[in-house]
């Protein structure tokens, strides 16, 4: 009989996909604070940045896999990037987050709660 899943189970392509948005949002946004660099110096440097996103997602989405669904692991992930992009955005970006856009992400929240209800 296989053994049940542990809390560690879920919780680790969780905090995997957590460290995999991080480097994201810096792969994909980061450059904007340096606008004055040369173009193809920020593209490689943001795949440098993609590589160790990668090295976190394509596992968290295997181990996750085994315990949460597909639509569900995608769904995380959706929660986790708004999470990491507003924190982005405001301490590294400096840029304000009002109050339409958190509504809007508390929509995106209640939206994602549908999706494990069922």
């Amino acid at each position: 009989m296989p053994a049940s899943p542990t809390l560690a189970t879920y919780l680790v392509p969780i905090l995997m996909l957590l460290c995999s948005n991080i480097f994201m949002t810096f792969a994909w946004y980061g450059h904007l604070k340096h606008k004055g660099a040369p173009l193809l110096t920020m593209i490689l440097i943001s795949w440098m940045i993609a590589l160790p996103e990668y090295i976190f997602q394509v596992p968290a989405n295997r181990i996750g896999h085994g315990v949460y669904s597909l639509v569900q692991l995608k769904t995380i992930q959706e929660v986790i990037t708004l999470t990491v992009f507003v924190g982005f955005s405001v301490w590294y970006m400096g840029e304000a987050i009002r109050w339409n856009h958190l509504a809007g992400f508390a929509l995106m929240v209640l939206a994602a709660w549908l999706i494990f209800k069922g």
